[in-house]
């Protein structure tokens, strides 16, 4: 959506620099164009769709594909309400910077902290998924079906808060990479999938299209009490469009690229995830996925073409790393932004010479070796447990987004600050309405 410019009053009120540049102080901007437009495409196509949408599938049926839309709408319109407060003041505290400042250091303080505790927690369900995605290559080899779970999710938390102390440059080439195989794999699966879709190729016997969904058990197979459960899925999924706004701080020429890259997610979410899904209900029966699975890989798994699963699960373990880097950066930066404030231990104030804030990103791995010990005693349960926890945490984060953008407009009508030429569609209703 294309930018309007402004023609409200100006700022009367006294902005509150000193708090935003503490807040950025030691944090280095690393991060350029193409890698931000690459991360805000790639950040939140992770475990919740690479995974989780098989569960999701086999519970809800059809229907899952308009609950990504549906979801998908309202998350839009949230990231679009966050790209005005970024160019209002760019901040790595991104929605937790503010909601301090519209709402004060409390609102802030429960705000940052269950940020934190979302992609702390979303860390777990990453690690989880990496090693169930491991345990998988046991049908080609003994050494992986035996490798015990718990194991695998503490070699990656180490690997990847390793990486992350390294500097803010890393992240962003790692994401970027990560970003491309994931967009890549997602566009090759989908060019297969219309191909034996417009030919009427049968995938495992079965003869793919519309009538997979009208002559089975239709868009609703389940009641909605289970399809409203799978709504926590979804929203997992979409846990991550959101990491722009920690970016912002460290990003060079915010003005230009913030708005590209937001707009942007628009045509990600209604090919990469809307698109994807629909695909899969057209593909085959809903109830050949599982949630041990990821569907991409059922897929090419049914198909039979020799090589193709083995290099799709090498690409879901690639989503589910990279999901796992941009949690630790974000959580890293969050807490430090709250450290600055008084919200968080002063020990989260610490900044590397490269840059990283290290005692953010080391508590959080620390969260993640307790999800070792979640797979050690629960390893068939610890994705799904960690899943419904993380939801909660992003819908409470969409929400602090919302409620500040509501306040910011409110301030605008006051005349106590300007709008930027990037602004929200539709305004505060919308924001509020989400």
């Amino acid at each position: 959506m294309s930018a309007q410019k402004s023609t409200d009053a100006p700022t009367t009120a006294p902005p509150q620099e000193d708090a935003f540049a503490h807040e950025q102080e030691g944090l280095h901007k690393g991060l350029g164009a193409r890698q931000l437009q690459m991360i805000a495409i790639g950040s939140a196509i992770g475990t919740g769709l690479f995974l989780g949408a098989g569960e999701s599938l086999q519970k809800a049926g059809p229907i899952l594909a308009l609950i990504f839309a549906a979801c998908g709408f309202f998350g839009y319109l949230i990231l679009r309400a966050l790209g005005e407060l970024i160019l209002h003041r760019p901040s790595s505290g991104s929605f937790v910077s503010y909601t301090r400042e519209f709402y004060g250091e409390k609102a802030a303080f429960v705000s940052g902290w269950l940020y934190w505790l979302n992609w702390a927690v979303t860390a777990v369900a990453d690690a989880t998924a990496i090693a169930i995605y491991v345990n998988w290559f046991g049908r080609y080899n003994q050494f992986f079906y035996d490798l015990p779970q718990w194991l695998t999710a503490f070699i990656v938390v180490i690997i990847t808060v390793s990486f992350n102390l390294i500097s803010v440059k890393i992240f962003g080439e790692l994401e970027f990479w990560f970003a491309l195989i994931k967009i890549l794999a997602l566009l090759t699966f989908m060019a297969v999938g219309i191909w034996y879709l417009f030919f009427g190729q049968p995938i495992d016997g079965v003869q793919p299209g519309l009538p997979l969904i009208t002559s089975s058990d239709g868009l609703f197979p389940h009641d909605a009490l289970t399809t409203l459960i799978v709504v926590q899925g979804v929203v997992f999924a979409y846990a991550g469009i959101e990491l722009v706004g920690t970016t912002s701080g460290e990003t060079k020429d915010v003005q230009k690229v913030i708005p590209r890259a937001i707009n942007a997610v628009v045509w990600r979410i209604a090919i990469f995830y809307v698109g994807s899904i629909t695909l899969l209900c057209l593909l085959m029966p809903y109830t050949v996925y599982s949630d041990t699975e990821s569907p991409f890989v059922t897929f090419f798994d049914k198909i039979g073409v020799a090589g193709t699963a083995p290099i799709m699960q090498l690409v879901v373990i690639t989503a589910a790393a990279s999901s796992l880097n941009a949690g630790l950066y974000s959580t890293g930066r969050i807490l430090h932004s709250m450290g600055v404030a008084g919200s968080a231990p002063q020990f989260a104030t610490k900044v590397s010479k490269s840059g990283v804030p290290v005692a953010g990103i080391l508590l959080t791995g620390v969260v993640g070796l307790f999800g070792v010990v979640l797979n050690f005693f629960i390893p068939e349960e610890a994705f799904s447990v960690v899943v419904n926890i993380a939801s909660f945490g992003t819908m409470a984060s969409w929400a602090a987004i919302a409620f500040s953008h509501q306040k910011f407009l409110k301030l605008v009508g006051e005349g106590k600050y300007k709008r930027p030429s990037y602004r929200a569609p539709a305004g505060a209703l919308l924001t509020g309405q989400s």
